[in-house]
């Protein structure tokens, strides 16, 4: 009988666990940073152990480095940046809730409300991003559509809209569900999309915070480990299940190099953390950006050169005249212990007709590095295709027998 009670105990013990949507933030992890640290003169590939990961550069949304990185996988608390930037795009931040029972009573993190609680969705973003509120997360998706059910329906609108193909969500926390994933990849596009606004960049970099709440102020601090302490850091989430493992998604931003580093699967907050600062000291320490204007704009007009021998009309003699659609970015990343080997390539049709209408696509042109795709550029129809008449018809007739 003593045996089954301590058994019992044990798995209680163990089910509790199991509920966690992050972890607090704990002073001894800071204790060992210097030695996560990848020394400057390193230019091999740092060798990571959680088992999702992604750099991506901000300006460009290259991939700088990956590791299964369009794995469907949980996430965990990172599944809050997007009920953030929802909130954000949806709220007014002075707005009042009212905390269900539900809210309330959820388990993990929480901020702790109780029910019947009146807070601004202000204080309650704060607590989503910092504190890793479920009880926040759940008031907010209640306060916008009602249920988590239906607030479901919006985050998954959002993340069809913005591209995330490999991803799917049933809460705005990041319990474990089944049907909750995402991927490394996704993860990192819905953070720079969200980092765009400017009030999620404030709350997402915010060390320390107090908000107010049960007729008092409370003080509360940022669950991630290299927020203030790593150079440059500026954001952005953590995250914890049993099932999600060790999350992390950080933005960092030194010298106008701007990137977004998603760890998840890590084993241990430990790997985590050394996961991020390696990958993070590892892209500033071996790239550097290109500029690709003289390029382009060189390897377009010798192009226009050919093109213009080449091309057939159909119904009219007007001259197409292309042109390329300008890139807001002519600046991509490559390491820098490789040789640059930039070409183009360049596909346009070879039929015009008046149907073609000025400012429609009739071709790309694609940049590479080393066979690598920078970017591609669409080439456009500039001007307006005359459909032949019977007046030209009837010249040509009289030109024909002359």
């Amino acid at each position: 009988m003593k045996k089954i009670f301590i058994i019992l105990i044990y798995i209680s013990i163990l089910f509790c666990n199991t509920v966690f949507a992050d972890d607090s933030l704990e002073i001894e992890d800071y204790n060992s940073f210097s030695s996560f640290e990848v020394s400057s003169i390193n230019t091999n590939e740092p060798i990571i152990n959680s088992k999702n990961v992604i750099v991506i550069d901000r300006k460009t949304l290259l991939p700088l480095y990956e590791k299964n990185a369009y794995s469907k996988v949980a996430m965990a608390s990172t599944t809050k940046i997007l009920t953030c930037i929802i909130a954000l795009e949806t709220c007014s931040k002075s707005e009042i809730v009212t905390v269900s029972s539900n809210a309330a009573n959820i388990s993990g993190s929480t901020l702790g409300l109780k029910k019947n609680t009146t807070i601004t969705v202000n204080d309650l973003l704060y607590g989503l991003m910092l504190r890793s509120g479920n009880d926040c997360a759940i008031a907010i998706a209640e306060h916008i559509s009602g249920s988590v059910k239906d607030f479901a329906k919006i985050m998954n609108y959002k993340a069809f809209e913005l591209g995330l193909l490999s991803s799917n969500f049933v809460t705005p926390h990041g319990l474990d569900n089944p049907d909750h994933y995402t991927t490394a990849y996704d993860l990192a596009l819905l953070t720079d999309y969200a980092l765009k606004n400017s009030d999620f960049k404030k709350i997402v970099s915010t060390k320390i915070h107090t908000i107010s709440f049960n007729n008092s102020c409370n003080t509360i601090s940022n669950t991630n480990e290299l927020l203030g302490n790593l150079d440059g850091v500026y954001g952005v989430k953590t995250g914890f299940t049993f099932e999600a493992g060790r999350c992390l998604v950080s933005a960092c931003n030194r010298n106008n190099f701007d990137i977004i580093v998603v760890v998840l699967g890590a084993d241990t907050k430990p790997i985590r953390t050394k996961d991020s600062l390696n990958l993070i000291n590892y892209v500033f320490n071996n790239y550097h950006y290109i500029n690709v204007a003289n390029l382009v704009k060189e390897n377009f007009s010798n192009y226009i050169f050919y093109f213009n021998k080449m091309y057939s009309l159909e119904k009219t003699s007007s001259t197409p005249l292309l042109n390329l659609e300008p890139l807001e970015n002519y600046e991509f990343p490559i390491p820098q212990k490789d040789t640059s080997n930039l070409n183009t390539k360049i596909y346009v049709i070879n039929n015009f007709s008046s149907k073609i209408l000025p400012n429609t696509t009739v071709g790309k042109l694609h940049v590479y590095n080393n066979n690598q795709l920078l970017c591609t550029i669409n080439i456009l129809l500039e001007n307006q295709l005359i459909n032949n008449d019977w007046k030209f018809y009837f010249t040509k007739i009289i030109s024909y027998y002359k």
